[in-house]
C-alpha cells in the first residue's frame, strides 16, 4: 500500500487503475475522478474512450454518491459518449460499401467499430444496472440525461440493424455476427432501462416542468423506437408498447397535457393496420398452401395476438386519454374504415377462409369493438364521422355504412343527450357541418351500390329455435334501422320525419325504398292515429306536387303502402276528408289499392271512384277534347286502372261495360302522329291498353286489330320505354282470346311483329318484361303456330329458353362478378353523386306557390319561338292539302285565334308600360 501512495493518485496510469480493489477505489474517488473525466473529454482515442469508460463506470460509479450522479457524471460523461457513439456510427456506414472479403483492412476496420460500440453499449448497460442496484425509487432529475442518451443510441442502433441489407450492400455476411452481438446488447439495454424506468417516480420538489418534459422526451424516444423494431421483433415491439402505455398511465396526472397524444394514436394506429395486414397476407397463404399445422399457421396465430394486444393497447388508452383526442378522431375513423375495407364481405376483402375470418372475427374485431362505445359520447368524434364534406373514396363507404349501424345500435340504449348529440345536426364551424346520424345513413347506404347489387351477406340476426341466417346489406341496415327508430327518444321525432322523407325523395330508387320500409314499419310500430297523420301528410304531399316526377312516384309508393296499414275507422276518416265522387280527389285514388279497404267499404269506394271517372271520360269525349287536359284525362284513367286492378270484382257488369266503352272510344281516337307527338298522349295509351286488357274478352275483334296496328306502326318510330311497356301488358293478355277466323290473317302476323321487335330490344328492363309477357301469351293461347313465328332469331330463341329454364344469360365467375362491380361502382359513383348534388340544389320539397323570378327573355328567344309557331303552322298547312281535316280540328283553330288575340292584346299593353 505504501508503494501504491507513492505516486499520486491523479498521476497513475490507467493501465494501474484498472487493477485497484474496490476499497482503493472508493478512497482514491474525489482525486481520480475529476482526471479520468477530464482524460475522457479530452481523448482523441475511441478505444481510449471506452477504456476510460469502463473504467469509471465498473470501478468507481458503485462509490459514488446515487443523489449526485447526474451532476458528478452522467451530464458530464453521456453528451461525448452520445457524440462518440454517432462518429462511429457515421465511420461505420460511410465505409461499409466498401467492404469485402479482398479489402482485409476495410474489413478489420469496420469489425473494430462494431466491437467498439458492443463496448460502449455494455458500459451504459453497466450504468443502468447500478442505478437499478442501488436504488427502490428513482427521481427522474437525478438520472435525466441517462434515459435520453441512451434512448438515442438505442434508435440508432436498431436503425443501423435495420437497414444493414442496403447498408453493407450483400456483403452483410462479412460482419453479420458483430451487427447480430450489436443488435443483442442494445436490446438488453433497453430491457433494463425500462426497469429503469419503471422505479422512477416525478419529485413534487423540484421543478415540475422540467420533471415533465424529461418523462415526455422519453416517452416520445420510445414511440420512435417502436416505429424501427415493427418489422424486426414481434414481441420487443410489443413489450416496448406495453411499456409507453404503462408509463403514461402511470404519470398520467402529471404529464398528460404535455403528451403529443396524437402522435401515439396514429403510431398505434398504423402498427395495429400493419399487424392486421401481415394477418390477412399469412391467411391468404394458408388457402394455398391448403394446411392449417404449418409455420404459417403458427405465424398468423402469433400475429393475431399482436393484432388483439394493440386494440387492447389502443381501448386503455383511449380510455384514459379520451378528453385530449380530439385531433385523433380522424385517425380513430380510419382505423375502422381500413380494417372493415379489407375484411369480408367488403368487395376488396382479401381472399381468406371462412375458419381465418371467425377467428380474426373471434379475436381481433370483438376486441376492438368497445372503442365505438368509448367514443359515442364524444363530440369531436361525432364531427368527423358526420362530417357534411365527408368523401370517401370507393373502397371506405361500405364500412362506414357498417360503422353508422354499429353507432344506431349502440345509441338504442343510451340516454336522450346521447341520442340528440347524433341526431340532430349542427354547425361545428364557419367551413364545416355536422349531419344528423340519420340522414348521413341514407347518404352512406346510397354509396354502396356495388355491395348491394352482387349483393355482400352479413351476419344474420338470431331468433329463438331457428338457425342464424346470413343477410343481404339492404335486410342488415333496414333491421337496425327499424330497431334504432323504435328505440328514438320521442323529442328526436321530427329529426327522423325530416330525414325519412328527405330519402324518400330521394332520386336514388333503392334509398328511397329503404325509407319506405322504415316509415312503414313506423306505421305498424306506432299508433293508428300516428299512421293516419302520416298518411294524410302523403296525401297532401301529393296534391301539392305541381307535376310528373320522381319525387310524385315515390310518395305515391309510400302512400299505397301506408294506407294498408291504416285502421277501418281511420280509412273511414280519409274517404271523408278525401272523397273518391269529388273528380280532384281522383289525384290520389289512382294510388290508393282497394285491397287495404274492408270488403263492404272497398266496395263502396270503387263504386264511387268508378262512376266518377267514368263521368268526366264521357264528358270529354262529348267536348272539345282540348290537350289541356289530357292530363286530367289520365289522372282518370289511373284511378280506373287502379280500381280494375285492385277491386275489379266489386264492379257490376253494367260498369265494367262502361269502363270497356270508355276505353274503346278513347282508342279510336288515337294515331301514330299524336302518340309521337305529345307526351300526354303517350301517357294515355300507357294507361289505355292495359285497361283495355282486363276486357280482352268483351272488346270487338276490329278494336283489337286497330290497336295491334298502331302497335306496330308505333314499333317503328321508336316510341319511349313506357310505352313499350304498356303494349307488353296488353299483348299478355291476348292469350286467353280466341280470334275469329275472319280476321285472323290480319292480326296474327301483325302480333308475331311485335313480339319479335319487343324480344330483340335490348334494353335489360324491356327484355325482362317481353320475356314475362311472351310466356304467359305462349302458355295461354290456342294459336300455337304463332309462338314460333314471334322467335325471329336463333338469339331470340336461346334468351327465351334461357328465361324458361331460369338460366342466366351470361356466364360469370363470382371473382369475376365482384371485380366487375368494383369498376362499375368506381366509374358510375362520381358523376352520379355531382348530378344528386346538383339535383339537391335544384330542388325544393316544398309546394311550388310563387316561382322565382327569371331573367327577361331576349329578342332572338321571341323570333325563334315565333319561328317555331309558323313553321308549325305552315305543317298543318300541308296536311290538309294531303286529306280532309278532322272533325276537332276546327275547333282547336278557334281556341288557337283566340289565344293569339290575347297575346296581342298582352303585346300592346306591354309597349304601354
Amino acid at each position: 500500500m505504501s508503494q501504491e501512495r507513492a505516486v499520486p493518485a491523479s498521476a497513475v496510469p490507467l493501465e494501474e487503475i484498472s487493477s485497484w480493489p474496490e476499497e482503493l477505489c472508493r478512497r482514491e474517488l474525489p482525486s481520480v475522478l475529476p482526471r479520468l473525466l477530464s482524460m475522457y473529454q479530452h481523448s482523441d482515442s475511441w478505444i481510449e474512450h471506452i477504456q476510460i469508460l469502463k473504467i469509471i463506470v465498473e470501478m468507481f460509479l458503485p462509490h459514488m454518491n446515487h443523489l449526485t450522479l447526474e451532476q458528478t457524471f452522467f451530464s458530464q460523461v453521456l453528451p461525448k459518449t452520445v457524440r462518440l457513439f454517432d462518429d462511429m456510427m457515421y465511420e461505420l456506414t460511410s465505409q461499409a460499401r466498401e467492404l469485402s472479403s479482398q479489402n482485409l483492412e476495410i474489413q478489420s476496420t469496420l469489425r473494430n467499430i462494431l466491437q467498439t460500440m458492443v463496448q460502449l453499449l455494455g458500459a451504459l448497460t453497466g450504468c443502468v444496472q447500478h442505478v437499478c442496484a442501488t436504488q427502490e425509487s428513482v427521481i427522474l432529475e437525478n438520472i435525466h440525461s441517462l434515459p435520453s442518451s441512451i434512448l438515442h443510441v438505442i434508435k440508432s442502433t436498431f436503425v443501423h440493424c435495420k437497414n444493414s441489407e442496403s447498408v453493407y450492400s450483400g456483403r452483410l455476411h462479412l460482419v453479420a455476427d458483430l451487427l447480430q452481438a450489436l443488435f443483442k446488447e442494445a436490446y438488453s439495454l433497453q430491457k433494463q432501462l425500462m426497469e429503469l424506468l419503471d422505479m422512477v417516480c416525478m419529485n413534487p420538489l423540484i421543478d415540475e416542468h422540467d420533471d415533465i418534459l424529461n418523462m415526455v422526451v422519453v416517452i416520445h424516444s420510445l414511440l420512435d423506437i417502436c416505429s424501427v423494431i415493427s418489422s424486426m421483433d414481434h414481441a420487443f415491439h410489443a413489450n416496448t408498447w406495453k411499456f409507453i402505455i404503462k408509463q403514461s398511465l402511470k404519470h398520467q396526472s402529471v404529464i398528460k397535457s404535455q403528451l403529443k397524444h396524437k402522435d401515439i394514436i396514429t403510431s398505434l394506429c398504423e402498427d395495429i393496420l400493419f399487424s392486421f395486414h401481415s394477418c390477412l397476407r399469412l391467411a391468404e397463404q394458408m388457402i394455398q398452401s391448403d394446411a392449417q399445422d404449418n409455420a404459417d399457421y403458427r405465424l398468423f396465430q402469433k400475429t393475431l395476438k399482436l393484432c388483439r394486444f394493440f386494440a387492447n393497447s389502443l381501448l386503455h388508452y383511449t380510455k384514459e386519454f379520451l378528453p385530449l383526442l380530439s385531433d385523433s378522431c380522424c385517425t380513430l375513423h380510419q382505423l375502422y374504415l381500413q380494417i372493415h375495407s379489407k375484411f369480408p364481405p367488403s368487395l376488396y376483402a382479401a381472399g381468406i377462409s371462412k375458419a381465418q375470418q371467425e377467428e380474426i372475427a373471434g379475436t381481433f374485431l370483438v376486441t376492438l369493438s368497445p372503442l365505438i362505445s368509448q367514443l359515442l359520447t364524444f363530440q369531436p368524434f361525432v364531427d368527423v364521422v358526420l362530417d357534411s364534406k365527408l368523401e370517401l373514396p370507393c373502397e371506405l363507404q361500405f364500412p362506414q355504412c357498417l360503422l353508422l349501424v354499429v353507432i344506431m345500435d349502440e345509441l338504442s340504449s343510451r340516454s336522450e343527450d346521447v341520442q340528440a348529440l347524433w341526431c340532430t345536426e349542427s354547425q361545428v364551424s364557419e367551413a364545416t357541418a355536422r349531419v344528423s346520424l340519420l340522414k348521413a345513413i341514407f347518404s352512406s347506404f346510397e354509396q354502396c351500390s356495388g355491395e348491394l347489387s352482387l349483393p355482400v351477406h352479413l351476419q344474420g340476426v338470431k331468433s329463438k329455435g331457428q338457425a342464424e341466417v346470413a343477410i343481404t346489406l339492404y335486410q342488415h341496415v333496414c333491421i337496425h334501422l327499424c330497431t334504432f327508430i323504435a328505440s328514438l327518444h320521442p323529442s328526436l321525432f321530427p329529426e327522423l320525419d325530416t330525414a325519412l322523407l328527405n330519402a324518400v325523395l330521394s332520386a336514388n330508387m333503392i334509398t328511397s325504398l329503404l325509407a319506405m320500409d322504415a316509415w312503414c314499419f313506423l306505421a305498424r310500430y306506432g299508433t293508428a292515429e300516428l299512421c293516419a297523420h302520416h298518411v294524410t301528410i302523403m296525401a297532401h304531399l301529393i296534391k301539392s306536387c305541381p307535376g310528373e316526377c320522381y319525387q310524385l312516384t315515390n310518395l305515391s309508393i309510400l302512400l299505397r303502402r301506408l294506407f294498408f296499414f291504416m285502421a277501418p275507422p281511420q280509412q273511414v276518416e280519409f274517404i271523408q276528408k278525401f272523397p273518391p265522387k269529388e273528380t280532384e280527389n281522383l289525384l290520389l285514388w289512382q294510388y290508393i289499392s282497394f285491397q287495404a279497404l274492408p270488403a263492404e267499404l272497398r266496395k263502396q269506394t270503387a263504386l264511387e271512384v268508378s262512376r266518377a271517372a267514368i263521368a268526366w271520360c264521357m264528358k270529354w269525349i262529348g267536348s272539345n277534347r282540348t290537350l289541356e287536359e289530357l292530363e286530367s284525362l289520365n289522372t282518370v284513367l289511373s284511378a280506373l286502372l287502379a280500381v280494375c286492378n285492385s277491386s275489379g270484382e266489386a264492379l257490376d257488369m253494367g260498369q265494367q261495360m262502361a269502363i270497356k266503352e270508355v276505353g274503346s272510344q278513347l282508342s279510336i281516337l288515337l294515331n301514330v302522329k299524336l302518340v309521337i307527338g305529345q307526351p300526354y298522349v303517350q301517357q294515355t295509351l300507357s294507361l289505355l291498353l292495359p285497361l283495355l286488357g282486363f276486357f280482352i274478352q268483351a272488346l270487338d275483334p276490329q278494336l283489337i286489330s286497330q290497336v295491334i296496328t298502331l302497335q306496330t306502326s308505333l314499333l317503328k318510330l321508336e316510341p319511349p320505354d313506357h310505352v313499350r311497356l304498356a303494349f307488353l301488358d296488353f299483348l299478355s293478355s291476348l292469350g286467353k282470346l280466341f280470334i275469329p277466323q275472319t280476321i285472323q290473317d290480319r292480326i296474327l302476323p301483325s302480333l308475331s311483329s311485335v313480339f319479335a321487335s319487343l324480344l330483340a330490344d335490348r334494353n335489360w328492363l324491356l327484355e325482362q318484361h317481353s320475356l314475362e309477357a311472351f310466356t304467359q301469351f305462349a302458355e295461354g293461347t290456342t294459336h300455337e303456330e304463332i309462338v314460333p313465328q314471334c322467335l325471329s332469331s336463333e338469339e331470340t330463341k336461346e334468351k327465351v329458353v334461357s328465361f324458361l329454364e331460369k338460366t342466366g344469360f351470361v356466364d360469370e365467375t363470382t371473382a369475376a362478378r365482384v371485380e366487375r362491380i368494383k369498376q362499375e361502382k368506381g366509374t358510375f359513383w362520381e358523376p352520379f353523386a355531382k348530378v344528386i348534388q346538383e339535383e339537391t340544389k335544384m330542388s325544393s320539397l316544398q309546394p311550388c306557390v310563387k316561382r322565382a323570378r327569371h331573367e327577361l327573355p331576349s329578342e332572338d328567344e321571341y323570333r325563334s319561338t315565333l319561328q317555331a309557331a309558323i313553321a308549325a303552322l305552315e305543317a298543318i298547312e300541308l296536311l290538309l292539302q294531303k286529306s280532309p281535316p278532322p272533325d276537332w280540328l276546327l275547333m282547336e283553330m278557334e281556341t288557337l285565334q283566340q289565344r293569339i288575340d290575347k297575346l296581342k292584346c298582352q303585346n300592346c299593353s306591354g309597349r304601354k308600360q
